[in-house]
């Protein structure tokens, strides 16, 4: 039992141990800053263990941005770049698989894959990437494009988005990531990201991924503009969805990081406030299986004191992320494995390396082979 110092936390503590679902109010009510921080980690900590034990997950994968030209201009991104711009390029079919060989001879699973909306590329060029992939490396996972590139997809095939999930599962893809959700709420949607997919278009592709057979991941952008009832809105609304579909595998807080950035005049978010937001996202979304700490947007160290704040994973090696570190991300470029097991051990917990799929990934020297899936409680 989880004795509370803090009245206020009681109630809340009492559902947290009875596994009842917390509200819109609860979740509010997490974000008061006079709440003892360790108090909720412990309750978060008890949920975490409920559903994975003392494991805590992490793989071997690699990043590939295609191209960082976007016809968007989001003002939270420092990633885009305009066509003429020095800073632009757009990768060529030899430099894609040169990517993936990289990826294999590294032993990674899984190649993570999102990038610009290029005005002048086709649909037919972004499905080449994963069809060159695909059948040039078999055995790697292909993670790729968020409901903001699927929509533009269908919008410039004329197709819906059904129709782009699956011929996108023809050339060879896995599973989604969960970028481009941001904060769904209009009040905050509209203000710094416009123009891009709203809400709808993000749960409607995540909705038909899942109809499909296709498992994903989902994602909030906090720390710039938005208040504590946006945040909870918005996990309440991948509750929701998680209630209906169970296609969810694992929620990514993201650190929002102001460099470079439309909103740079804004201090980025503390090590306490990644932890509450942490701890408060393993409350709510009591559906979703496991929620990261992603290394490369915390840091190492707030990383790892997450795993006692709720997280259950740490994602992977992560080669080539530049998304973030364009934002002003001072972490590595990349973990060895050894780092990532020892910044887990260090933690008090059992590293376990999964692939995308959360199965467990058995290695003999440098051949790998998946395992059976790794149980949790939902």
């Amino acid at each position: 039992m989880i004795r509370t110092s803090s009245p206020i936390l009681q109630p809340i503590r009492e559902k947290v141990e009875a596994g009842q679902r917390l509200s819109l109010d609860d979740g509010v009510l997490l974000y008061r800053g006079d709440l003892p921080l360790p108090e909720l980690g412990e309750l978060a900590n008890l949920v975490r263990e409920r559903k994975n034990g003392n494991a805590a997950y992490y793989n071997i994968n690699t990043h590939l941005n295609p191209t960082n030209i976007c016809v968007y201009r989001c003002t939270f991104c420092a990633f885009r770049s305009d066509l003429r711009d020095p800073k632009g390029y757009a990768m060529s079919d030899a430099e894609v698989l040169n990517r993936g060989q990289e990826a294999v001879n590294a032993g990674s699973t899984e190649m993570h894959i999102v990038g610009g909306l290029h005005h002048q590329a086709k649909y037919d060029w972004y499905r080449n990437i994963i069809r060159l992939l695909h059948d040039t490396f078999p055995a790697l996972h292909l993670k790729a494009w968020t409901p903001v590139e699927i929509a533009w997809f269908a919008r410039q095939t004329g197709k819906s988005i059904r129709w782009v999930l699956s011929d996108m599962i023809d050339a060879g893809l896995g599973s989604l990531p969960g970028g481009g959700a941001e904060i769904f709420h209009p009040e905050v949607r509209n203000q710094i990201c416009e123009h891009k997919a709203d809400a709808s278009h993000w749960f409607e592709t995540h909705r038909t991924a899942h109809e499909l057979g296709l498992r994903s991941n989902c994602t909030m952008l906090y720390g710039h503009i938005e208040k504590p009832y946006h945040r909870i809105d918005h996990l309440l609304r991948l509750r929701e969805l998680q209630d209906e579909t169970a296609g969810f595998q694992t929620f990514i807080p993201l650190a929002f990081h102001p460099e470079n950035t439309g909103l740079s005049h804004i201090t980025k978010p503390s090590g306490p406030m990644d932890l509450r937001t942490m701890a408060i996202s393993r409350l709510m979304l009591d559906n979703v299986p496991h929620v990261k700490a992603y290394w490369i947007m915390l840091g190492v160290g707030t990383a790892q004191i997450a795993l006692a704040y709720g997280a259950d994973d740490i994602d992977g090696t992560v080669r080539h992320e530049l998304i973030y570190h364009d934002a002003g991300a001072e972490t590595p470029e990349i973990l060895s494995v050894e780092e990532i097991r020892r910044v887990i051990e260090e933690a008090g917990r059992e590293p376990v390396e999964r692939d995308t799929l959360y199965r467990r990934v058995e290695r003999d020297g440098s051949a790998w082979r998946a395992g059976k899936a790794i149980a949790v409680e939902r």
